[in-house]
């Protein structure tokens, strides 16, 4: 693969700064935060700052709160999700740090829903033993985070915050990081700087249906993966069972009908109304998302409705409109009202549980170079996530991660200039048309439910998309955004093939079943 992206032809304006953090999510805005007031900070997002999946979590997040929960049961409950594959010794640490972030978050301004006596109300999701799920404005938690966030780094003056910024490469040299390119107000930067934190979100537009915003197209994993970083677990994509099914979905972003509104009592019915996921799993709608996005996927291949219902109609409206909000409302723009008919749902792709791989302390093997939040794999999530535990890592590791910056201090070694790769003829491709089928070889090949031969399938068309975007001279945002999404797709599908056994979000129909 190549080793940069940026234009080769391009002129840089020079600037200098201590930490580098590409996106406004949790992770982010976290790190950004806990960063000494002493260093100087650019923070790079590609659209406004409010643009993040972080904005849009509806569900919560999780965090032992209840008197009646413990360490040991969110911990227990992460590594059943996880399918066994997760870091131990990182679950611990944010099942047992989670409060504190919390408690921060609490002082900072978030206002989290109570009830009438002042306690912190709790929900449960899928996969979840205990009620934990703190949530926000009921279905507005993401938002309410960040709004907090957002207002506590705004008030840094040692933070810079830099909208609609594409940062396209990490400099590095002999395995340390020295510098980084952004393209901002269509001009090239070049920000020397000792360290770059990767905070970058998701891959989910590389898919044909996705809750990720369209920013989303995988560019830090790209990134990281051309300045040599290992990339792990990249097969573990998670798909939610519940998004909202319009026919306008296609290629573009679902809405997310939230896991706590089954948390809530809603249940899940087939064409026939049948309760399909009673017999399926002793969690019934409440069972991992993998394996509840299975059978709405088996579901709907057997019946003629292209999606299942999920039915809340017992619950009052009232009730409905105050705890999902931002869900209620979304329902009757598409002509829905929840509190009298069901919601038509079915699965979407929406987190990657793998991506550049980390110590616990947010490093990855090159130096200077840490990564937070759904671009990191951490080994928390292992094979599978558990619901709401993706805001806690965003936090846990966020700050981690401006500790880490803290304690090493100053790196003054930096490049004086940014290399040039070669010169190339212009990309001639239809980039839009391109990343559509990409989109669906993807969906296809490697989604819900994978085979090896399809698999190789996708491997062989990708494959041939990069051979003619490698030495190609890209000059624009959505063609970079193309060959990053290609590079992504690559990796995932690969490390679903060489995975020749179902495990967690993984599933592989033609190696037989693993027991749920």
């Amino acid at each position: 693969m190549r080793r940069y992206i940026f234009d080769a032809k391009a002129d840089f304006l020079t600037r200098n700064t201590d930490v580098a953090i590409i996106g406004s999510g949790l992770a982010g805005l976290y790190a950004a935060y806990h960063l000494d007031p002493r260093l100087s900070c650019d923070l790079f997002t590609k659209e406004r700052m409010e643009i993040s999946s972080s904005s849009l979590a509806q569900g919560g997040i999780a965090a032992v709160t209840e008197k009646d929960d413990a360490f040991l049961y969110h911990f227990q409950d992460t590594i059943n999700a996880g399918a066994g594959m997760c870091d131990e010794e990182a679950v611990h640490i944010i099942v047992e740090e989670g409060p504190g972030e919390i408690k921060q978050m609490q002082t900072m301004g978030a206002r989290f829903d109570f009830d009438s006596n002042g306690h912190l109300l709790t929900t449960r999701e899928g996969g979840h033993g205990m009620n934990r799920i703190l949530h926000a404005g009921g279905d507005a938690t993401g938002h309410e985070m960040v709004r907090t966030l957002k207002a506590a780094v705004k008030a840094k003056s040692s933070v810079h915050i830099h909208e609609n910024s594409f940062a396209a490469d990490v400099i590095t040299r002999d395995g340390r990081v020295l510098g980084l390119i952004v393209l901002e107000d269509n001009k090239w930067h070049y920000y020397k700087t000792g360290y770059v934190i990767l905070a970058s979100g998701g891959l989910g537009q590389i898919y044909r249906y996705t809750t990720n915003p369209a920013v989303a197209t995988g560019d830090g994993f790209a990134m990281a993966k051309r300045a040599g970083a290992v990339m792990e677990n990249m097969e573990f994509i998670q798909f939610h069972p519940t998004g909202l099914y319009t026919p306008q979905n296609r290629n573009r972003q679902c809405f997310l009908i939230s896991e706590a509104v089954r948390g809530e009592g809603g249940v899940l019915l087939n064409e026939a109304g049948e309760r399909f996921m009673r017999g399926r799993h002793r969690l019934a709608e409440l069972a991992p998302r993998d394996i509840v996005a299975r059978e709405i996927y088996k579901q709907i291949h057997e019946q003629k409705e292209p999606f299942v219902r999920l039915d809340i109609t017992h619950r009052p409206k009232e009730f409905l409109q105050k705890r999902f909000p931002t869900i209620y409302s979304k329902c009757l723009e598409n002509g829905i009202d929840m509190a009298k008919s069901y919601i038509p749902v079915g699965p979407v792709q929406h987190y990657m549980m793998g991506g550049v791989k980390t110590n616990l302390f947010g490093e990855t093997q090159i130096q200077g170079l840490l990564a937070c939040g759904e671009v990191a794999s951490t080994g928390v999530h292992g094979a599978n996530r558990l619901a709401s535990n993706s805001t806690l890592e965003c936090l846990v590791f966020g700050r981690r991660c401006a500790q880490t910056v803290n304690n090493k201090g100053l790196r003054s070694e930096k490049a004086a200039a940014p290399p040039k790769p070669q010169a190339a003829d212009i990309l001639d491709l239809d980039v839009q048309e391109q990343i559509k089928c990409l989109k669906g070889v993807m969906v296809k090949y490697c989604g819900i439910v994978r085979k090896g031969e399809d698999i190789k399938l996708g491997i062989s068309y990708v494959n041939d998309l990069l051979a003619r975007i490698n030495n190609s001279r890209l000059t624009s945002l959505r063609e970079m955004e193309l060959y990053n999404m290609a590079s992504v797709a690559i990796d995932i599908l690969r490390r679903a093939f060489e995975r020749d056994c179902s495990v967690g979000a993984h599933y592989r129909a033609d190696k037989g079943v693993i027991d749920d």
